[in-house]
C-alpha cells in the first residue's frame, strides 16, 4: 500500500498487509487476515473510494492471499479456517476467495461490522461478506497468557490458536497467537502500526502515520494503553515469542528471514 502521505509515513514510504498462513495436520490451513481479494482487484470500488484514493493499494492478482496459497501448492478449499484480527477492508477483502472456510470473529467486531455506526460505515464494506461466510463467534472464558488477559482458544480446532481481545482500533479487534514448534507468532493486527511502539531503538514513525492511527481508532485512549501493554510485552517476552503488526514493512521483511534461510 502506497499512501498519499508516504513521505510523512515511515522511512519506507509504504505499508504492507501482513497475512499469516498456518499449515496444520488436522485442521487444514488457517489464514490470519486475508488482505484485499481477487474481487477487489477486479472491482476496486468494493474497497471504497476513499480507501483507494488515500491508501493506493497495488491491486494485482498475484499479490492476493489466494494467489500466494496456490503458489505454495494448495487450493482455496484447503483454507478451512480464517481468523481476522478485525474486519476492516484491508484485512478481510479476500474472504470471498475462501467461501468454504469458517471465519472466527470476536462477537463485538461482527456486531460492529453488521451494524456499523455512521463513523464506522466506511471501514466496513458489506460487500465483503455478501457471499455469506460461515461466521463463528469466538466464545468462552478467558485465561492469562504471557501477561495478557482474557485470552481464548478456538472451539473445534486441534491446533492451539490463541485469541487476545484488544479493542481500540476497532470495537472487537484481537491479536492472534499461532504456535510454530517451540516459538509463537503473535499477529497484532492494527493494535499498533509501527515497530517503534514495541522497540524504542527503531526510528519512529512519521507524523502522518501517528495522526492516521489516532484518526481511525474508535477509542484513542485504549490505543495508547494497548501500546503500553505491547511495549511491556516486547520487553519482558520470552525468546520464543515474536510480535509483529499488520502494516509495518520492516517487521514483515524480518519475519521472512527464517523462511529464506530454511
Amino acid at each position: 500500500m502506497c499512501p498519499v502521505a508516504g513521505r510523512w509515513l515511515n522511512q519506507d514510504r509504504h505499508m504492507v498487509a501482513h497475512c499469516l498462513l498456518v499449515e496444520t495436520e488436522r485442521d487444514g490451513l488457517i489464514l490470519v487476515d486475508t488482505g484485499v481479494g481477487t474481487r477487489d482487484v477486479a472491482d476496486p470500488g468494493r474497497l471504497g473510494g476513499a480507501f483507494v484514493r488515500l491508501v493506493r493499494p497495488q491491486l494485482e492478482m498475484s499479490r492476493t492471499a489466494v494467489a500466494h496459497v496456490e503458489r505454495m501448492g494448495f487450493s482455496a478449499r484447503d483454507v478451512r479456517h480464517i481468523v481476522p484480527t478485525h474486519l476492516d477492508v484491508d484485512h478481510v477483502g479476500g474472504l470471498a476467495d475462501f467461501p468454504e472456510a469458517t471465519v472466527h470473529v470476536f462477537p463485538s467486531e461482527l456486531d460492529a461490522a453488521i451494524h456499523p455506526t455512521i463513523r464506522e460505515r466506511e471501514r466496513y464494506r458489506q460487500v465483503h461478506w455478501a457471499h455469506g461466510p460461515r461466521w463463528q463467534r469466538i466464545q468462552g472464558g478467558g485465561e492469562t497468557w504471557n501477561g495478557l488477559h482474557d485470552v481464548r482458544t478456538l472451539d473445534g480446532l486441534d491446533h492451539e490458536v490463541r485469541i487476545v481481545p484488544m479493542a481500540g482500533h476497532t470495537r472487537g479487534h484481537v491479536l492472534v497467537g499461532v504456535p510454530d514448534g517451540a516459538r509463537t507468532w503473535l499477529h497484532c493486527g492494527d493494535a499498533y502500526f509501527h515497530e517503534h511502539v514495541v522497540d524504542a531503538s527503531r526510528l519512529g514513525p512519521g507524523p502522518a502515520l501517528r495522526l492516521f492511527e489516532q484518526m481511525v481508532a474508535v477509542d484513542r485512549d485504549a490505543v495508547r494503553e494497548n501500546h503500553r501493554t505491547l511495549r511491556h510485552l516486547a520487553l519482558t517476552r520470552s525468546a520464543d515469542l515474536d510480535l509483529f503488526s499488520a502494516h509495518d514493512p520492516r517487521e514483515f521483511a524480518r519475519s521472512l528471514a527464517p523462511a529464506r534461510r530454511s
